[in-house]
Order: C-alpha cells, then structure tokens, then sequence
C-alpha cells in the first residue's frame, strides 16, 4: 500500500511535468520525465489489478518507444 500510493503520486508529478515540458517546446525532456511517468503508473496499475489503468498508461508505453525511437534514429 505504502508503495503503491508514492508511486501513484511520483508518476502523477512526472507525467505533469512531461505535460508542462511539452507545452514549453522542451523536447526531448518531456519524453523522459512523461515516459517515467507512464511506467510507474503502468506499474501501480499493474499491482493494483486495475484493468482500467493498465489500459490507459500501458498503451501509451509503445507511443513512447516510437518517441524514443524516432530521437535515437534522428540524433
């Protein structure tokens, strides 16, 4: 429980700042903190059994990978 709740609010922080960062034209920065973000939701999902979160953030997890990709192959 005690884990679950401090990454429920780490990863709410981060995909805040992924979003802040992006309005502010910060890339690749908001990749980075949005993408942890999502992980860590993904994973409070995951131990929490709430099919609704894994839905949400685990999707979002291969549209980071094409972000990333698309960084790696642009650099």
């Amino acid at each position: 429980m005690f884990l679950k709740k401090y990454l429920k609010w780490i990863s709410t922080f981060l995909v805040l700042t992924g979003i802040l960062l992006t309005n502010l034209n910060l890339y690749p920065t908001n990749l980075f903190f949005h993408g942890l973000g999502v992980i860590g939701w993904t994973v409070a999902g995951f131990i929490s059994k709430d099919k609704a979160i894994l839905t949400n953030f685990g999707l979002q997890i291969p549209l980071f990978i094409v972000g990333f990709t698309n960084l790696i192959l642009d650099s």
